[in-house]
């Protein structure tokens, strides 16, 4: 993967929220960020309970293009394909604008009896993503297994995670401001501030954060 200069020029990733089918509620952990850190904003796909795959990945390259920092996307449920999608149409080059993916709770999309609402997003994509990332499952998740979260991760090239017996990982998980996933973006803020702002490689970030990252 070509590899390319990250001009950070010293400043604080911007955290974006990418939500799932039906946007993230009030009580959402996306929504407890977005409110509590001064760094994190929310994409705003649109069409929330009848996405468009195309409408999702256009939004979200428009709102990676307009942001003056660096980008570390928080994605959660099919906002995952979303930016999976993303990163196989952009071709971004490695590391910038996106700088790292926290990517929770991705539904299987190709299962049998996937709901008409996420069919439009199957095949996943099967391409290495062009930024480091953390890929968290939860071993009672109703829309992916924990061996389909992990074959995504392998996919994707992201770090995977399991937090154990949380749901879909949302409102209902009872979870709050989920200080475990802040837990682990704050690992990718520091493989962006840190390692990639010098020019590391895949190897050498992913490495950096399967030793540190702990849920």
């Amino acid at each position: 993967m070509a590899q390319a200069v990250s001009d950070f020029s010293g400043r604080r990733p911007l955290i974006l929220t990418v939500p799932g089918l039906g946007g993230s509620g009030p009580a959402h952990w996306q929504s407890l960020w977005e409110s509590s850190r001064g760094d994190t904003a929310r994409v705003d796909l649109g069409m929330w309970d009848s996405p468009h795959r195309n409408v999702w990945v256009t939004k979200l390259d428009q709102a990676i293009r307009t942001a003056k920092a660096p980008i570390i996307l928080a994605a959660h449920s099919l906002g995952c394909l979303a930016v999976a999608w993303w990163a196989e149409l952009a071709g971004q080059p490695w590391g910038w604008p996106v700088a790292g993916a926290l990517l929770v709770a991705p539904p299987d999309v190709d299962r049998a009896g996937a709901c008409a609402a996420i069919r439009g997003f199957a095949p996943s994509p099967r391409v290495s993503l062009p930024f480091p990332s953390i890929l968290v499952a939860s071993d009672d998740d109703p829309y992916a297994s924990v061996q389909r979260s992990f074959d995504m991760a392998r996919d994707w090239g992201s770090h995977h995670v399991e937090i154990g017996a949380h749901g879909h990982i949302n409102a209902e998980s009872g979870i709050g401001l989920w200080h475990e996933g802040q837990a682990l973006l704050d690992r990718l803020i520091g493989a962006a501030e840190g390692p990639m702002a010098h020019g590391a490689a895949l190897a050498e970030v992913q490495a950096m954060i399967a030793t540190e990252a702990r849920p």
